[in-house]
Parts: C-alpha cells; structure tokens; sequence
C-alpha cells in the first residue's frame, strides 16, 4: 500500500483528534505492547488485566462497559451480507454501504 499525502494527513489529524481520550479495547489487546502505543499517541487505554497479570492495573470500569455498544454495532452491520462478504472493488463505495448499513441499523433501533 502506498500512502500519500493525503493518507498521511488523515492519520496525523485522527492522532490529533484523539489526543486525551480513552481508547476502549479488548482484553486480547491488553499487552503492555498495545497499551504502551495507544499512550504514545495521546490517548489512554481502558482494558481491564487479564485475570493472570502478576501487576493488573486500575481501569474505568463505567467506561469499559460501553465497550459492548460498539460490538453490538458491528453484530448489526455483518448481517448485512454485503459487508460481510466485501463485494464492493472500491473503498469509497464499500465506505458508503457500511454508512448506509450504519443508518439502517440506527433507524431500527
């Protein structure tokens, strides 16, 4: 894949976008590894320890719980087969189904 400028500037804006705010993640991802790139970036994570780390962590548990509203979405969206099977050859018209699909689901609920 090659980036080009404007990739590049969409990266740094979402860094800088995301500067301060929580970062919710799974526990498959709660290696110190993981965690240590998120707080380069500016944000902090939110997973809780896995339940044989010798030094768990606090961890904002309130926030954590929300977690769970973004696999629902994308529970949601792969039920639509489209998605799900990535007909689409184009990013932007993949990009604009998993919107469509977005509003769908929004409106459903």
């Amino acid at each position: 894949m090659i980036l080009v400028a404007e990739d590049i500037e969409v990266e740094l804006l979402i860094v800088e976008l995301a500067k301060g705010k929580p970062l919710t993640m799974d526990k498959a991802y709660e290696e110190d590894k993981c965690r240590v790139k998120a707080m380069e970036c500016g944000m902090f994570p939110v997973v809780p320890p896995k339940s044989n780390r010798k030094e768990p962590w606090e961890y904002d548990k309130e926030l954590y719980k929300g977690r769970n509203v973004i696999e629902r979405i994308f529970r949601y969206i792969k039920e639509f087969h489209r998605v799900f099977a990535r007909y689409d050859k184009l990013d932007e018209t993949y990009n604009a189904f998993i919107a469509f699909a977005n509003i769908i689901v929004f409106m459903k609920n």
